[in-house]
């Protein structure tokens, strides 16, 4: 599709789609909990919509309204055997998570995606599920389809060798069912939002710095959910009111979890105009407003215990930092190399095309700022945080841009173009 591009004075208020993670946990908590469940602002993407599609294949009945999304939960053994595949699309989060609560259930299931999932590693959630007991079978020992023989699990200690909310969670998930208490050690802090629902279910677990113990046997309750907005898809906003001209953004009802807030630290750290006010909070779950605008920017080093706390954000950082001054180095990100797809050749390869001096390196990429973009032809790699950033580069280059595979943004965020369009 053909982007809009050479666009300046971006202003107005936007309220950015509920937050994807948040979403798919709020279905997997109220599934699992004893009565009903109601979700308001639930991300209706394709990945969460993925995740109510294997709930529903798994016997729970799911209803969807335009406001809300009503669970009828029936507690972990309300789980029945699929009759068919469980198919998560292009959802690496559902994936994960459901191999940590098919593990422990009495039934077999084989759970599978598209194309992108099935090269995506596996071997990083199940080989501390293993060592509970889980039982697996995988196509070259690590990636999808799998087929899950649930059993009975017991409790281990494990320390994780990525950080990684999504193998976090897993192990969480399949720790609620063992017998006895599991205690995870994180190599740094990941998004929260498993620990906090589970909290919020009427559930225990305990956290102290990196230490994470839960333990098994645990029962929830249905609980109201109000999803925030999701900060990932705010930072795409964020970024463009920082960087096109005579530009000013408002984002209202964004999660401002400290555990997701990494990109309003790198942006104050390059002297960006950005404020942030605390609205509101549901459960643990804050939520504020945020207003950026034009901004002149600094080049700085990114790197350490950051970058799990913007880890989705990088490919639009990446472009922040080609309007800056100076060099900016984005390191410790190894973890681009296992989404969607491999973040750090896609952005390279593609913010390229469009004239901006960036080289990739093992572990993240180095980005040389004050560029000009020009138009070119560009892909998302069904890939949506690469489409929506390569639309925001788009608003500064001098010619067209057509994007290859714009449904793709449909993942996370459905009225992304028309939320771009309604700023100018």
């Amino acid at each position: 599709m053909q982007l809009v591009t050479n666009k300046q004075g971006l202003h107005g208020t936007i309220r950015v789609p509920g937050d994807k993670s948040i979403s798919h946990r709020s279905i997997m908590f109220g599934t699992l909990a004893d009565g009903k469940t109601t979700v308001t602002n639930f991300l209706k993407g394709e990945d969460c919509l993925s995740t109510i599609g294997v709930f529903r294949a798994l016997g729970v009945s799911i209803e969807e309204s335009e406001n809300q999304i009503v669970v009828h939960g029936k507690g972990w053994d309300g789980l029945q055997k699929p009759t068919e595949k469980l198919d998560v699309g292009n959802s690496g989060t559902t994936i994960r998570l459901m191999l940590g609560i098919l593990a422990g259930r009495a039934f077999e299931a084989t759970i599978a995606g598209d194309a992108s999932i099935a090269k995506r590693p596996m071997g990083r959630v199940m080989t501390p599920l293993r060592e509970m007991g889980a039982v697996f079978e995988a196509k070259e020992a690590n990636f999808a389809p799998v087929k899950v023989t649930g059993t009975t699990l017991k409790p281990i200690e494990y320390t994780l060798p990525v950080a990684s909310a999504q193998v976090k969670s897993a192990i969480i998930f399949a720790a609620l069912q063992a017998e006895g208490e599991t205690t995870i050690i994180e190599k740094e802090k990941t998004r929260d939002h498993t620990e906090q629902m589970i909290r919020q279910f009427g559930g225990k677990i305990e956290v102290d710095d990196l230490t994470i113990r839960v333990s098994g046997g645990q029962k929830f309750s249905g609980q109201t959910v109000v999803v925030p907005g999701d900060i990932s898809s705010a930072a795409f906003f964020i970024v463009a009111g920082l960087i096109v001209p005579n530009s000013k953004i408002r984002l209202e009802n964004v999660g401002i979890n400290p555990t997701r807030t990494g990109i309003i630290d790198v942006v104050k750290a390059m002297g960006g105009k950005i404020t942030v006010e605390e609205t509101s909070a549901v459960g643990d779950e804050p939520a504020g407003t945020i207003t950026v605008e034009t901004s002149d920017l600094t080049g700085i080093t990114i790197g350490g215990d950051i970058i799990p706390r913007l880890i989705d954000e990088l490919p639009v950082i990446a472009l922040l930092a080609s309007q800056a001054t100076g060099r900016t180095v984005i390191k410790d990100a190894e973890e681009l190399k296992v989404k969607e797809t491999n973040r750090i050749d896609a952005v390279v390869t593609e913010l390229s095309k469009m004239g901006i001096a960036l080289v990739g390196t093992e572990d993240g990429m180095i980005i040389e700022g004050q560029q000009k973009l020009h138009g070119a032809t560009v892909q998302t790699y069904g890939d949506h945080r690469m489409g929506m950033t390569l639309q925001i580069a788009a608003l500064l280059a001098d010619s067209d841009v057509t994007l290859l595979d714009a449904d793709a943004i449909k993942v996370s965020y459905p009225t992304f173009f028309e939320d771009v369009t309604s700023l100018y």
